[in-house]
């Protein structure tokens, strides 16, 4: 009596019996395994339990179906859309990255910084590391529990993190780390958006901040005038709106802005100046679109 199979794992099983009690297995397992190409076992009662054992055994030269061993060098950044405060200071632990392929976490070896150093086209390197290729899924960025504070008019508050944050602030992008291509990720933190006061002065740290991958993008720039007008600026495409407020020169600027075109919406904060728009704004990859001085007056 003989008896073949085809396997996935092996290129196939086959067997005789030769007797009462007495079987031969063939195993033919050189697809994946070079190194065996055919195995004999020769059993008696127990042959069924010996040959499970075996596959067993042999599924361990089997192919690494795990995750990919391919590596992308990520440079992360961060910048900072303004806010009206003197300063804020971020004490950021870690940076998790993952990816279809796995997951890696970046520690950041900084003490804490003030974000509002890094506006207008601004920014600095935080972290860096090889990660797992693939498309991102996820990005995590962890604040320690200390070392976050905020100055207004001159007196210091410290940065209260909600609880439903301590595993860190989930990034969503869209992207692929191709594998061996070097990649820079930009955090854009809002900080306008990112603090909240509530009625005892106290301050929340509820970071917005999105995350541009800099190749493909450009920006836009320019300077409202007066500066006292306090203008807040928005970049409207489509259904998509991203704002940012002008500096205390009038500066403002939006990275990582999808090539496109853009309507750019002036409103002052302050009354007696007036609104301003300007269509057909268009951005290109890698390029900055200076929209040169915009009176409000």
């Amino acid at each position: 009596m003989k008896y073949r199979n085809n396997l996935s794992m092996v290129n196939s099983i086959w067997g005789y019996f030769l007797g009462p009690g007495d079987f031969v297995l063939f195993i033919e397992w050189h697809k994946f395994c070079p190194a065996v190409t055919i195995m004999l076992l020769t059993m008696k009662k127990n042959f069924i339990l010996l040959a499970l054992a075996t596959l067993v055994f042999l599924s361990s030269c089997s192919k690494n179906d795990g995750p990919s061993s391919q590596k992308t060098p990520v440079t992360v950044k961060i910048t900072d859309a303004p806010g009206y405060y003197d300063a804020i200071n971020l004490h950021i632990d870690a940076i998790e990255i993952r990816t279809t392929s796995g997951s890696t976490t970046i520690d950041v070896a900084a003490d804490p910084f003030n974000i509002l150093n890094y506006t207008m086209g601004k920014d600095t390197v935080i972290a860096g590391q090889d990660v797992p290729s693939g498309m991102i899924q996820e990005i995590r960025l962890k604040l320690n529990d200390s070392g976050n504070e905020i100055w207004v008019n001159g007196v210091v508050h410290p940065l209260k993190t909600p609880s439903g944050q301590s595993s860190g602030v989930k990034l969503k992008v869209q992207d692929e780390l191709i594998p061996d291509v070097a990649y820079t990720l930009l955090l854009d933190f809002d900080a306008s958006k990112s603090i909240v006061k509530t009625g005892n002065d106290q301050y929340l740290l509820k970071p917005v901040i999105r995350a541009i991958p800099v190749a493909t993008s450009g920006a836009i720039t320019g300077t409202v005038s007066p500066a006292e007008s306090q203008a807040n600026v928005f970049a409207i495409t489509g259904v998509d709106t991203v704002g940012t407020l002008a500096n205390s020169a009038g500066k403002f600027y939006f990275p990582g802005m999808p090539e496109g075109t853009y309507k750019i919406v002036v409103e002052p904060s302050v009354a007696g100046y007036m609104k301003k728009s300007i269509e057909g704004v268009q951005v290109a990859k890698a390029s900055v679109k200076d929209l040169g001085i915009i009176s409000v007056q």
